[in-house]
Formats: C-alpha cells, sequence, structure tokens
C-alpha cells in the first residue's frame, strides 16, 4: 500500500477504535522499507491529528452525506488528501493522484471519483480553513479550551500554542558511561548541534535526529526523554544502598534514569500494562542495568510485594497527558472532559495507597505529565488535607515557594509540560 493508504488506516485506527498513535503509527510503517516514506507517513498522520478541527469541516461541508461503517477510512483518506493539499509541499497533481489510488489499494473502487472530485474541488477553491469557533480556531477540542481558560487565564492562547508545535529533541546522558561535558563533546565532533539543559544530565539538540547517528547510543552512552521528564530522578533524589519504588513504571525511562544516578539502590520497577512493561525490561537491557520489574498494581502493593516499606517512591501517576500534546497530539481526540474526573479518582487511590508503603522519613514524588490542576496542585492540596503525616518540600526551581509544587508548562525552557510535588513521611 502507499503511503496515503496507510495515514488513513493508522487515522482511522485512532479515530474510530481509539488506539493511540504512537502504537497506530509503528503498525502501519511495518509496511514500509523507505526511510522517507516512513517519515512522510508520521508528518502527515501528526499534521492531521494537530489540525484535525479544520480538516473535518473542510472535506465534510465537500460532501453531500458523511460516510458511516466501513466506508469511514475513506473519510480519514480524504483529510491525508486535505492535509497534503494546505500543509505540505507535495504538488497538488501528487497529492491528488496518489490519495485517490490510495482509495483503489483499500478496495473502495466504487469512491474513487469521489475521492478526486473532493479534493479537485477543495484545491480549486483554495479558501482558508475555517475558524469560526474556537475549536476550528485552536484546532483543540471546547472541554479542553474551556479547563485552560480555567487553569490560566491569563495565558491560556499561549500554552494552548505551544501545545501544537512540534517537539524537539532531548537526550538524557547517561553518568555512568561519561560526563555531559564529554558526551556534549562527542556530538560536537559528529557535527551535531547541542546544548545542555537545565538538570544535570540534559541535553538538547538542535533539531532531532535518528537515535542511529547519536555518538554510543546503542551502547548506553544516552537516552532519548524529554528535559521535563528528566527532573524525576534528580528531584526523587536515590541514594545507594536504599530500597526504591517507581510506581507506574513503564516505559523505564525515569526508571533507568534512577539507576544512573544511584546504581547500587534496590529499585522495584511495576506497571499494570505488561505490554508497555516489556519496554522497561528493554531499556534496562540496553543500558545493562537491573531492577526487579514486576507486573502489578500500584494501588495493590500487597499483591505482588510481601517486602518492607520504600525508602523512596516515585509516582508517575496515570493522567490525561495534557502535557505532552505536542508529542502526542492525538491525545486531544483519545480524552474526554469526564475522564478527568476519573482519573482525578484513580490518582488519589494510588496515592493513598503507596503512601502507607513509604518508610517514616521517606520521600514521595508524584509527578504527572498533565497541566491541569484538578490531577496537580488540587490533588496534592487535598491529599495534604486528609493526611498529617505528610509534608510538602519546596522545589527549588518553582517560580514561587508558595505554591503546591512544580508545574511546567509545555514550551517552557523547551520542555513539555510536567507538574511535581515532593512530599517527605514525618518520622
Amino acid at each position: 500500500m502507499n503511503v496515503r493508504a496507510l495515514a488513513a488506516k493508522a487515522i482511522f485506527d485512532v479515530l474510530e477504535k481509539g488506539v493511540s498513535l504512537s502504537v497506530a503509527l509503528p503498525n502501519q510503517q511495518l509496511s514500509l522499507e523507505n526511510s522517507k516514506d516512513k517519515a512522510l507517513l508520521a508528518e502527515i498522520c501528526y499534521g492531521v491529528m494537530r489540525q484535525l478541527p479544520q480538516l473535518d469541516k473542510c472535506v465534510s461541508d465537500c460532501l453531500a452525506k458523511p460516510f458511516k461503517g466501513k466506508q469511514r477510512i475513506v473519510y480519514q483518506l480524504l483529510l491525508v488528501g486535505c492535509y497534503q493539499l494546505y500543509f505540505t509541499r507535495i504538488p497538488a497533481h501528487a497529492a491528488i493522484s496518489e490519495t485517490a489510488e490510495a482509495c483503489r489499494q483499500l478496495k473502495f473502487d466504487g469512491l474513487v471519483k469521489v475521492v478526486n472530485g473532493v479534493l479537485r474541488n477543495i484545491q480549486r477553491n483554495n479558501a482558508p480553513l475555517n475558524t469560526d469557533s474556537d475549536t476550528l480556531k485552536y484546532n483543540t477540542p471546547a472541554w479542553f479550551i474551556k479547563r485552560i481558560q480555567q487553569a490560566y487565564p491569563d495565558h491560556w492562547q499561549d500554552i494552548i500554542e505551544q501545545s501544537h508545535q512540534r517537539p524537539p529533541m532531548w537526550l538524557r546522558n547517561n553518568q555512568l558511561s561519561q560526563s555531559r561535558a564529554e558526551y556534549l563533546q562527542a556530538l560536537t565532533e559528529q557535527e551535531l548541534g547541542a546544548s545542555a539543559g537545565s538538570s544535570p544530565d540534559a541535553i538538547l539538540l538542535d533539531s532531532p535526529k535518528d537515535v542511529n547517528v547519536l555518538p554510543h547510543f546503542a551502547d548506553g552512552a544516552a537516552s532519548v526523554q524529554d528535559g521535563a521528564a528528566q527532573w524525576a530522578a534528580t528531584l526523587l533524589a536515590p541514594q545507594n544502598g536504599e530500597l526504591i519504588l517507581d510506581a507506574c513504571a513503564a516505559p523505564g525511562g525515569k526508571t533507568c534514569h534512577l539507576l544512573e544516578i544511584a546504581p547500587e539502590i534496590e529499585l522495584v520497577a511495576v506497571d499494570f500494562d505488561e505490554n508497555r512493561l516489556a519496554r522497561v525490561q528493554q531499556n534496562l537491557d540496553r543500558l545493562n542495568l537491573k531492577a526487579q520489574v514486576i507486573h502489578g498494581d500500584a494501588a495493590d502493593i500487597p499483591a505482588w510485594w510481601q517486602g518492607k516499606q520504600f525508602d523512596r517512591i516515585l509516582l508517575d501517576a496515570p493522567c490525561s497527558a495534557t502535557g505532552v500534546i505536542r508529542r502526542h497530539p492525538d491525545i486531544k481526540w483519545l480524552r474526554k472532559n469526564k475522564d478527568i474526573e476519573e482519573l482525578a479518582q484513580l490518582q488519589q487511590q494510588i496515592f493513598d495507597h503507596c503512601w502507607t508503603w513509604l518508610k517514616p522519613g521517606g520521600t514521595l514524588l508524584y509527578a504527572t505529565c498533565s497541566i491541569l490542576p484538578e490531577e496537580n496542585r488540587q490533588q496534592v492540596e487535598h491529599f495534604l488535607a486528609r493526611t498529617p503525616d505528610a509534608k510538602l518540600v519546596t522545589i527549588e526551581q518553582q517560580a514561587n515557594a508558595h505554591d503546591i509544587g512544580w508545574q511546567i508548562l509545555p514550551g517552557q525552557d523547551n520542555m513539555d509540560g510536567f507538574y511535581y510535588a515532593r512530599l517527605v513521611k514525618a518520622v
């Protein structure tokens, strides 16, 4: 199948089946051998997710009646064609002919003329994309716009704009292999532009690169991890000899970082998702690190752990992921407004349970990749109110010492949106 047909299949899986793009896209890329074709497939899929309301409005206005059932994939194909016409440098005739051919490859020969006609009509009209509502103007669901307006009334537009930007590529230097300065020098020798980030091991590449061109990447010299996520291990501050729990550990970037900082800790990495848990072990193997990797529920620790309480716990809680939309634009369409309350309840359950497994005097770092107060500041406020032996410890990097935790917003210092709160248990 050509790239457009594969793109339609990936987008169909996301929008009709609720599959995340991080799963749907690689599944379709397996059918391609050429790296440029794989890159084009990714560009189209991510682009459609970023611009979905405008593309949806443009295409639906050109149709006499909507596609239903199995024909919905042809509708996704029209979104693919429309995206090419408005947002890529692909010549219009090539975009239209390749998209029409994709319709044949998807076994909808009877709709080829419809696809061709709709796209030619869009090309001929060459009208600006509709921006008559906030959803169309910001390519963002109305419920999410409302929540961001309420949480950040002074700069909500900036936050949404940052969430539409293409994300940079961050590396985490493996301090067990070399110093950050040495790795920066190795990058310079390979003519790969980079600069040091604000956390101790963070490196920001001037432009994204294939990991295969990075010095000694396969040998574990560095890992790909956003600058905001790298603060987790640093803020938890593991010490050699301690017993540490990484709750909700998949895919394992923070797990490995903890071991790079303190290789002699006893680390237990648990996650509820068995498929994603396999990634944790893969990351450990590449970096030649050791941890107990357990398939289990962080809200039911006795079901899989009969050991003692933990010195430190990293709770990277399940969340809306609204801070990483620039990396995962499909989140806007997979998340629903009702999910936020359900996630907040799940976070509360895991939070309370993990706390009982923290030693007196121990540290728990609560983290999410969300920018919504319900999952972050309010969650921690409520926890402190019902937990008399919990004390919030100010994080040096937070803008105001009186804030409840540290909220990083998308684009801040080129990082993803993230939240941290550090709590210590009374002795």
